[in-house]
């Protein structure tokens, strides 16, 4: 009896283990089995990362690589418009431009044109952010408004700008001639300083909404809470400002002028519409004399002048995304 009762005991605890190592292996296959799962989840989502990013990818190198490496093989050709055969000349369009006397009031043009305008589109984009924050009766009819220069085309805006500094209807010279403050009219577009300070005038008028739609957009996402608390312990507007608001700005400043910078850099259409390089040639950019070139068909030419531009913006956008990558 006592052996039948020992046997019994036995082959209980020997199933008793053999359940328990059935059910491990059984936790550890379904958790193999879910790894499984997820690692082919994690496949067909990266699959189909990839075929969301590939329309993208093919537009990129169809619209921005493919022109970028075929004008740099332009730019080292003397390749003109109209004639199949052409050679190879390497840096020759490099050297024979940087040699040029208009392309170095271009290059100085260019220069002057990006240093003035952006930094006035900066604080007073911030300034007109810093207002429109604030809540005030139309304050949102007016936000709307703030976007009209950006919105119109260039070209059309650029038509009210060349009425305004007409040499004859200019109604400015009416008015300040009304008022006694100029004898005659003003040659706003006729004389090369009056040209330089027009052009910065009507950019910047341009480029500010942009400056303001993006710091306000950034102005939005600053707690109130941290305001409260800096007030609470006494600090001012100013320094509130300091403190609390240009950290959370500042990036969005940074990329904002970054892309301000390119743009204005490569402007055409606001200096083509006005001034056309003019008056003899001392008001061109990069990417109105580049069309001067292309337009007698000198297409090697306009591709050199062109690329003159990139290691230019390369060197401001490294500066500017390093204090970027340096706050974050």
């Amino acid at each position: 009896m006592r052996a039948e009762t020992h046997s019994l005991s036995l082959i209980t605890q020997r199933g008793i283990a053999v359940g328990v190592v059935s059910a491990e292996f059984e936790r550890e296959g379904g958790e193999h089995r879910a790894r499984g799962r997820r690692g082919a989840l994690r496949e067909r989502e990266a699959i189909l990362a990839y075929l969301f990013m590939l329309p993208g990818g093919l537009l990129l190198v169809l619209f921005m690589a493919y022109p970028f490496f075929l004008g740099i093989y332009l730019s080292l050709t003397n390749k003109l418009v109209g004639f199949s055969d052409f050679d190879i000349v390497w840096f020759e369009n490099y050297r024979w431009y940087f040699d040029d006397t208009i392309f170095r009031q271009t290059v100085r043009n260019t220069f002057i044109y990006g240093f003035v305008t952006v930094p006035f589109k900066l604080f007073l984009g911030l300034g007109l952010a810093l207002l429109l924050n604030e809540r005030f009766h139309f304050s949102r009819l007016i936000r709307a408004g703030l976007l009209l220069p950006w919105i119109v085309p260039t070209a059309i805006s650029s038509l009210a700008w060349l009425m305004l500094f007409d040499a004859v209807l200019s109604p400015v010279s009416w008015v300040l001639k009304d008022w006694g403050l100029v004898g005659s009219n003003i040659n706003f577009l006729g004389d090369a300083n009056n040209a330089r300070a027009s052009l910065c005038l009507a950019n910047i008028w341009r480029g500010i909404p942009f400056f303001a739609v993006s710091i306000l957009a950034g102005l939005q996402a600053v707690p109130n809470d941290l305001h409260e608390a800096a007030a609470l312990d006494g600090a001012s507007a100013r320094q509130r400002f300091v403190s609390v608001t240009l950290p959370v700005i500042r990036n969005i400043m940074l990329i904002s002028t970054l892309f301000s910078i390119i743009w204005t850099f490569s402007d055409f259409q606001l200096i083509y519409v006005l001034t056309k390089g003019g008056p003899a040639n001392m008001t061109h950019v990069f990417g109105t004399f580049a069309y001067q070139s292309m337009a007698v068909g000198d297409i090697a030419g306009a591709a050199a002048i062109s690329l003159y531009m990139f290691p230019i913006l390369a060197v401001f956008a490294i500066i500017l995304l390093r204090f970027v990558r340096k706050e974050d």
